[in-house]
């Protein structure tokens, strides 16, 4: 090995620990800022992802996309790993409530409470760094058996990442928790482990082989085996894998993703037609977030975080709420609410995901089949309404109005903005990656990440998605002053920011 070689597998391990040591103190910073408060800790991620890829480049330490540190990127695009986890919990809980199943609370574990950092217990604290050596195990095995990433810089060494994630993953156990086996622990997780490998085997050969028909992307066949998998064993008690992913694998990934975005910012702001993009993705994100929660208030008389959080999270598929939701950031009941919304849309997307494929290979919106989802996801929103409104408080009924409100709000989201845009001059490539960030839709995202658009949207993605943020301190905001007041969100300021969201997307249409 030559002193050249030598340099470079340094340089490498040293990426390692600098991608180590970027991320979890992102996330710990972020729940240190927030401690004692009920507000999320997503919120701030955002803030110091977008800054500190901005930094970066700013400082000339980087380049836009921060090619530069190429586990940044890696782990950018997990986010399929961390919805895989999100969706089979969803279909465990979809099972119980639909086939009325009792279940016994689950204290297999009882997490230590002592706090390692101001805001952060010992036992998140090893569920945080266990999600970051799963995310990058399971990415680095995957793509070793794939023999997929062959022109990037780390082919390489795929093997030796796989090998650090999941041992890594392995050996960061809580000792302080209090746990009833832990060796059957441990094989629970090295068995959860396995399954996430295997579905992302199966739904990348089947997306594979069914591309012919019809490009569906990866993270389409993935939520259905891996929510197939949760209803079949919806008794599965949660082993290290899941309760870690759960926890801290999305905001991690969006951690990830926020820096390479923020890495783009510069560029982005040059490229002609974005600004219009920009300002959709802005009002955009006022107008479905808060319409839909007007909605909710006006129609439904319902204002509590319990309702508003997972429905919105589900409604919207918005990766924001879902990370905070299953952080229990809004309470027990929106935590165990949350993983059945956001599956609940993502059975319609073969609908979705249908119509985009069809029309990203035409080069713009296939209009009539869009228009008529619209008149179906408007006539399910307000069955959903009438339903929540008779709902009484009931746990049972409030679920299952909230499952067709997710189902019919994300159909008028996704495709009435679609059909809006397409009334623009913008490309269609612009228009989806305009959705995808106005409503910060993690299905759209990880579609477009994996260049369902062309390889141009791919690499804006990360940036066009995060610069919501601005948007996102009042959504944390609200959300966080509902928690403070047993749950209830204040009632006018809602319909303001809802209001200012149609004025905004109507100004916005007129610049594209």
């Amino acid at each position: 090995m030559d002193i050249v070689e030598q340099i470079t597998n340094l340089q490498l391990l040293n990426q390692f620990w600098i991608i180590l040591f970027f991320l979890i103190p992102m996330v710990l910073i972020s729940r240190t800022v927030v401690a004692g408060t009920r507000y999320s800790p997503i919120l701030i991620i955002v803030i110091f992802g977008l800054s500190m890829g901005y930094i970066l480049v700013l400082s000339d330490v980087a380049t836009p996309g921060l090619p530069e540190f190429p586990f940044v990127n890696l782990m950018a695009n997990t986010t399929i790993i961390a919805l895989t986890v999100s969706f089979f919990v969803g279909g465990q809980e979809l099972r119980k409530i639909l086939g009325n199943k009792e279940m016994e609370a689950d204290d297999f574990v009882v997490p230590s409470d002592e706090e390692t950092m101001l805001g952060t217990t010992r036992t998140q604290f090893i569920f945080i760094i266990r999600a970051f050596f799963l995310l990058l195990g399971i990415e680095g095995l995957s793509r070793v058996i794939l023999g997929t990433g062959g022109t990037s810089i780390l082919s390489s060494y795929y093997p030796l990442i796989a090998y650090f994630g999941l041992i890594g993953s392995i050996i960061f156990i809580d000792n302080k928790a209090k746990i009833k086996n832990k060796r059957i622990y441990i094989r629970k997780g090295i068995l959860e482990i396995t399954s996430i490998v295997i579905i992302l085997l199966l739904s990348f050969h089947i997306a594979g082989a069914i591309r012919p028909l019809i490009a569906l992307p990866q993270i389409f066949y993935a939520m259905m085996i891996a929510a197939a998998l949760g209803a079949f064993f919806y008794k599965w008690t949660f082993g290290p894998t899941i309760r870690s992913l759960l926890f801290a694998g999305i905001p991690i990934v969006l951690a990830g993703n926020f820096m390479v975005g923020g890495s783009r910012i510069g560029e982005a702001f040059s490229i002609e037609g974005m600004n219009a993009v920009l300002a959709y993705g802005f009002f955009g994100q006022l107008f479905w977030m808060f319409g839909g929660i007007a909605l909710l208030m006006l129609f439904a008389k319902t204002a509590n975080a319990r309702n508003l959080a997972p429905g919105m999270a589900g409604a919207l598929s918005h990766s924001g709420l879902t990370g905070a939701c299953t952080a229990g950031d809004f309470g027990n009941t929106a935590a165990k609410r949350a993983p059945i919304m956001i599956n609940i849309p993502f059975f319609g997307h073969i609908f979705v995901f249908s119509i985009l494929a069809i029309s990203a290979d035409q080069g713009s919106l296939w209009l009539w089949p869009s228009i008529i989802l619209v008149a179906i996801g408007i006539g399910l929103t307000i069955y959903s309404l009438m339903n929540m409104r008779k709902a009484g408080g009931n746990d049972r009924k409030e679920v299952n109005a909230l499952m067709q409100f997710s189902f019919g709000w994300q159909i008028c989201a996704v495709f009435g903005g679609l059909t809006l845009l397409s009334l623009s001059t913008m490309p269609f490539d612009y228009s989806a990656m305009a959705q995808s960030s106005a409503i910060s839709h993690f299905g759209l995202f990880a579609a477009i990440q994996g260049e369902m658009f062309g390889t141009e949207a791919a690499l804006l993605i990360p940036f066009i998605f995060s610069m919501p943020f601005l948007v996102h301190p009042i959504v944390f905001f609200m959300f966080g002053r509902a928690m403070e007041n047993n749950g209830e969100m204040p009632i006018k300021p809602v319909y303001i920011l809802a209001a200012l969201g149609v004025i905004g997307v109507v100004v916005s249409l007129f610049i594209a």
